[in-house]
């Protein structure tokens, strides 16, 4: 009789688990771990520092039903395979659903999915190999490093500023950078300086030619030298001494420049490009994306998945999917769209075992699987699909010229360009506004020209800008911070702690993560919080996945080296040390002492400094500048018992007025109400009224 067993599959997402099982026969059985299935213990250290760093791993709560459906599925199986993610991430996972199932990880069946696509799990299955244990200690060294700076800092943030808070190694960099920026644009002066600007057209038009020909010239030099102008005064004298000056073409340079495609994305590029382009967060992006990695269910295929392995700092594509593109560019576009242009990996710790991210099938368009795509997901997808696309097309040719014109020794500056072959841009555009046409009018040498205007204008130098999520992981990425995988929860996590806030599309610092960086780590924990150390580590973590590194070793020379003297002189100097409080200005209405921003596990209150002699408290109210339509007081933002914000009357309890969504100070043309934001419409609050628009905000 034939033998009823089979084959077992192990992966990390039930969706994985669900479109996996759609390629293969019913010999095979595909199961979800739900993630990691041991970890380390949440209610305390769980690093064993007497054996050298061994991490002390549990089965993680509230996996016991998972972990005993896998054991129960693995005793009827003849084969097991472990196809969790191909990162140090996944490895780890497969290590450890070998320990509760007893495998030796140097005899499991590893598998890899790169595609979730029919052909990408065959290769997978092919390609079996053992637990590759130096992935493994990769991950073990960032996770006990990670354990041991969160484990050792947070006591000393409970006790000199507040209990809950916590301090993680990647975070820690990233939070001291969006801080100094916040201090940079804090302490800058601004400095005056003016432009003079002509408006120019030919000669001899009439009125309709001349405004079709009307460009505009800047000021630049005199007599070969350049101007720089810090005053009114400054501006008014060059002005007067242009005063019936003649305009005079004196050069004309014409050229053409090549634009060259971008490589198709990393991890990071993608999350920078989707927070600028489709205004998504990281961590709404990488949601996403890993919903069409996983698999969707397009009409005509089946459940596949659409993108390659989305967690990669590579830009390499395969020769498999190069050569497919390729072929549909000639298909769609012509033989001589096709490019030629060479993407190397810019960062020496680079890990190039993944593709750059791709659509799994070139041939899928946005628009061919667009009816079974969520909004957002088709934006992504199409995304993603362009940027590949574009990166195996032929450069733009942008034709720029540039005019140099002479007014009594004065030498105005007017440059235009014109993009003559697209290229890439056919399917791709970063906006990028020097590829924008700006016509000048044709001009000779020695062609005078006619004068519309001439102006001077004031201006000031502009502060630093403050990081947007885009900037952040771009600096990040560019010093060598965190990997693929730690990108997303950066700014998230930072600000779940209240250790940041969102300023518009930007990130500013709050008084709460200045008090942690610069109270705590930067006089404490410099090393913690230095770029330069932090990029080190993940250099190092980067040799022990190479197998040129002991990741204990790592861990040492971090802990030992500094770490815990660190931690034994902080505490003993915060001991005698107590921190000022975050004061707000005011004083307590009831006892005249100074109020101060307080923590809660609800955020942030108002208290006196007095506590527990005055027990005065009161809420932080933030406005929306709106007023309410009821009564004419403040709308201001509020939360729910359930944490869900909204928006109400601070009239209240006199006042019921409320907004689930922000309301503007704009009202409906149609029946009075004010409208709210939606996403990126504004709708009206009146819910029997139907009238929306687009938010222009």
């Amino acid at each position: 009789m034939a033998s009823t067993k089979k084959h077992l599959i192990i992966v990390e997402s039930p969706s994985k688990a669900k479109t996996i099982g759609k390629f293969l026969g019913s010999r095979y059985k595909v199961i979800a771990s739900a993630g990691h299935v041991r970890d380390l213990p949440k209610s305390r250290m769980g690093v064993d520092f007497e054996n050298v760093y061994e991490p002390e791993y549990i089965n993680v709560r509230g996996k016991g039903d998972v972990i005993k459906a896998i054991r129960s599925e693995a005793k009827k199986a003849d084969k097991i395979y472990l196809a969790t993610d191909p990162d140090r991430e996944g490895e780890a996972i497969a290590w450890h659903i070998c320990a509760i199932l007893g495998i030796n990880p140097a005899e499991a069946k590893r598998i890899e999915f790169h595609e979730i696509t029919k052909s990408g799990v065959k290769a997978g299955l092919e390609s079996c190999r053992p637990i590759d244990i130096n992935l493994v200690d990769a991950q073990q060294g960032r996770r006990v490093m990670d354990r041991i700076v969160g484990y050792s800092i947070s006591p000393v943030l409970w006790k000199k500023v507040q209990r809950g808070l916590s301090a993680g190694r990647v975070q820690s960099s990233a939070l001291k950078m969006i801080c100094d920026r916040e201090q940079e644009i804090n302490a800058f002066v601004p400095e005056e300086y003016w432009n003079i600007s002509a408006d120019l057209t030919k000669n001899g038009q009439s009125a309709s030619a001349e405004k079709k020909s009307k460009f505009n010239a800047k000021l630049a030099e005199k007599n070969g030298e350049k101007i720089n102008l810090s005053n009114q005064a400054e501006s008014d004298a060059i002005l007067k001494a242009l005063e019936g000056a003649e305009y005079k073409v004196t050069s004309v340079e014409e050229k053409q420049r090549k634009r060259n495609p971008y490589a198709p994305y990393t991890t990071s590029t993608l999350q920078q490009d989707a927070s600028v382009k489709l205004g998504f967060a990281s961590r709404k992006t990488m949601s996403i994306a890993q919903r069409l990695y996983e698999g969707v269910d397009v009409k005509g295929h089946g459940t596949i998945g659409l993108v390659s392995y989305i967690r990669t700092d590579s830009v390499r594509i395969s020769d498999e999917a190069d050569s497919a593109c390729k072929a549909y560019i000639a298909e769609h576009f012509g033989n001589d769209h096709i490019g030629n242009t060479k993407f190397v990996n810019k960062n020496k710790g680079t890990q190039d075992a993944h593709e750059a991210i791709r659509p799994a099938d070139v041939m899928l368009t946005p628009d061919a699987v667009a009816a079974s795509l969520g909004p957002d997901e088709y934006k992504l997808y199409k995304l993603i699909w362009s940027r590949f696309v574009a990166s195996r097309m032929q450069s733009a040719v942008i034709d720029t010229v540039s005019a140099s014109i002479d007014a009594n020794g004065y030498t105005f500056k007017a440059s235009g360009s014109h993009v003559s072959y697209e290229g890439f841009l056919m399917v791709y555009s970063d906006d990028n506004k020097e590829d924008k046409s700006k016509a000048l009018p044709e001009l000779k040498e020695g062609e005078a020209l006619k004068l519309l205007k001439l102006s001077g204008e004031q201006k000031f130098t502009e502060p630093p800008a403050r990081f947007t999520e885009a900037s952040l992981i771009k600096e990040l990425e560019e010093n060598g911070i965190g990997r693929p995988s730690t990108y997303a929860p950066i700014v998230s996590n930072l600000t779940d702690k209240r250790y940041i806030k969102k300023v518009g599309k930007s990130i500013g610092s709050t008084k709460l993560g200045d008090k942690v960086i610069y109270d705590i780590m930067v006089p404490y924990f410099k090393e913690v919080v230095d770029a330069g150390f932090t990029a080190q580590m993940e250099s190092e973590l980067d040799k022990v996945e190479e197998g040129n590194y002991n990741w204990k070793k790592v861990v040492d020379e971090c802990y030992s080296g500094y770490l815990k003297k660190e931690i034994e002189t902080a505490m003993a100097e915060l001991e005698k040390a107590e921190l000022e409080p975050v004061l707000t200005g005011e004083v307590c209405p009831e006892c005249g002492k100074p109020l101060a921003i307080k923590q809660s596990r609800f955020g942030e209150f108002i208290a006196c400094t007095a506590y527990p002699q005055c027990r005065y408290t009161k809420a932080i109210v933030q406005t929306v500048g709106v007023k309410c339509p009821q009564c004419g007081s403040d709308i201001i933002m509020r939360k729910s018992r359930k944490g869900k914000v909204f928006y109400g009357c601070s009239g209240f309890p006199k006042c019921n007025q409320v907004f689930w969504d922000r309301p503007v100070e704009e009202k409906c043309p149609d029946c009075g109400s004010l409208l709210t934001v939606k996403g990126k419409k504004l709708v009206c609050s009146n819910a029997e009224c139907k009238f929306s628009k687009a938010n222009e905000e």
